[in-house]
């Protein structure tokens, strides 16, 4: 698989080396140190519980005025302007809630722009999306949002919710999702008659670290949008919630990385992607094209069939088009590049069968290898240093790798070859092959290989958090030319 348009297919040699596993944005570690540790346990003993008394006292003072202003409010009444009474109530509920967040720790909320009106932008889009916190400009809009329709039914809680005239989604509504997005639009659309929407269009939460690939849903109504930014500059990040354990107009990064892809990436695999994996790029392409993940393991099955009755016989475009089933398409053109050994046309189609298999099976590193092996063994059920090397190439989304240790080892024998069977006793002795003989050079400091040269700190995106160096106006360094 091929890293740049430099690089080969993945039995040849690229210019790229292999860098240190990368960091998901959806994992977030803390570290404190023993004064740290000493001051949490001293505020939890004494501040915590008073601030916590205060923020639910406060949450208790706004209950009745919202239950009093959204009683009786049916669907024509929400679309008229706000009578008096009702401004007033926005504006007490929005103190009440201003006195909740401050004694929650948030002595000082800076507000940098002006916010659109509801005719100017229906819809404001926020992110990126970490914390339950997250829920401070909502309380400082009053902007509807999208809740799931259980949230209604939370004693207190759920009557602050209604007051805001969310879009409610049913998860026992099979229909919910479309449903959803026809109240969007019909809401979007109304010309500032309803409250704005506000939408995380990341759709789950991250470590701040980039912007994730947004979902549609904000922008199918075909409306303006505001874009909003959210940053905590706490010197020790305790907002963010995705735990270890339990851009662009706005001046932060982003990448096109979506959580599938960091799902890949940090899969319990024996076999650890790489920084630089074509893999990513590779699974993208994939759910562009249309294969269904549900479907995934199925149309494996099948196109590894196809590839056995194919052994070494090489493809072009228009029959790697007929082999998947697929009209060409510049989707499928990508694809075809990234195994397009020599740049000659053809592709060995076993290569994209394992690729195929890690997206499908990521943390099963050892039936992929299983299939992998089928694919290119010899009529003696062996395959040789050669072969290895291009299935873990394969296997791991790089150009160059070498696995003449690794070789060895299973092949103690020195037949020069080796099986399936070989290589599953190897592995079951030694669960953590990889690290010892793939990337045993790399961990090493006078292996005289230089890493993957990424300026991203985390080796999928760059940090955008306050603290930031300035390399992360960088922009992001691209698999593929």
């Amino acid at each position: 698989m091929k890293l740049s348009g430099r690089g080969r297919g993945c039995c040849a040699g690229g210019s790229r080396e292999r860098g240190p596993p990368p960091r998901s944005p959806f994992v977030h570690q803390l570290r404190f140190s023993p004064l740290e540790k000493a001051k949490i346990a001293f505020m939890t003993l004494t501040l915590f519980p008073i601030r916590l008394f205060f923020a639910a006292f406060m949450m208790l003072l706004a209950w009745p005025f919202a239950f009093i202003a959204s009683m009786g409010s049916d669907e024509q009444e929400l679309e008229k302007p706000l009578s008096w009474w009702r401004k007033v109530v926005d504006i007490l509920l929005k103190a009440i809630m201003r006195m909740m967040w401050l004694a929650g720790g948030f002595h000082w909320i800076n507000v940098k722009g002006r916010r659109a009106l509801p005719a100017e932008a229906a819809i404001l889009t926020v992110a990126p999306h970490s914390s339950y916190f997250d829920a401070i400009p909502v309380t400082m809009t009053f902007a509807s949002i999208v809740m799931k329709a259980e949230s209604k039914d939370i004693p207190v809680w759920g009557t602050l919710i209604k007051y805001i005239r969310p879009v409610f989604v049913s998860r026992a509504d099979q229909d919910s999702r479309r449903k959803t997005v026809e109240e969007i639009k019909r809401r979007a659309q109304s010309g500032g008659k309803w409250p704005q929407i506000m939408i995380f269009p990341e759709g789950t939460c991250t470590n701040r670290s980039c912007l994730i690939t947004f979902k549609p849903g904000a922008f199918i109504p075909g409306v303006p949008v505001q874009p909003v930014v959210l940053r905590y500059p706490n010197k020790l990040d305790t907002i963010t919630w995705t735990w270890q354990g339990p851009g662009a107009a706005l001046g932060v990064s982003v990448t096109d990385y979506t959580f599938e892809d960091c799902q890949l990436a940090l899969a319990e695999g024996q076999l650890r992607l790489p920084s630089d994996t074509c893999l990513l790029e590779f699974a993208k392409l994939v759910r562009s094209l249309g294969l269904k993940l549900e479907t995934l393991e199925d149309d494996l099955d099948k196109y590894a069939a196809s590839a056995m009755k194919m052994k070494k016989e090489k493809v072009d475009l228009k029959e790697f088009s007929a082999y998947l089933e697929f009209p060409v398409s510049q989707t499928l053109e990508s694809m075809f590049a990234l195994f397009d050994e020599n740049e000659d046309g053809v592709i060995d189609i076993r290569e994209f069968v394992v690729a195929l298999s890690v997206v499908c099976k990521p943390s099963k590193t050892l039936e992929t290898i299983q299939l992998a092996f089928q694919l290119y063994q010899s009529e003696g059920g062996t395959v040789t240093e050669e072969d290895l090397a291009c299935i873990l190439k394969t296997a791991m989304g790089v150009s160059q790798i070498d696995v003449t240790h690794l070789f060895r080892a299973v092949d103690e024998e020195e037949k020069g070859k080796i099986t399936y069977d070989d290589f599953y006793t190897f592995a079951v002795l030694h669960p953590h092959f990889a690290e010892d003989y793939l990337y045993a050079d790399q961990m090493g400091a006078e292996s005289g290989l230089e890493t993957s040269s990424l300026s991203a700190p985390n080796g999928i995106c760059t940090d955008f958090s306050p603290d930031s160096s300035g390399d992360r106006r960088k922009p992001l360094q691209k698999k593929l030319n």
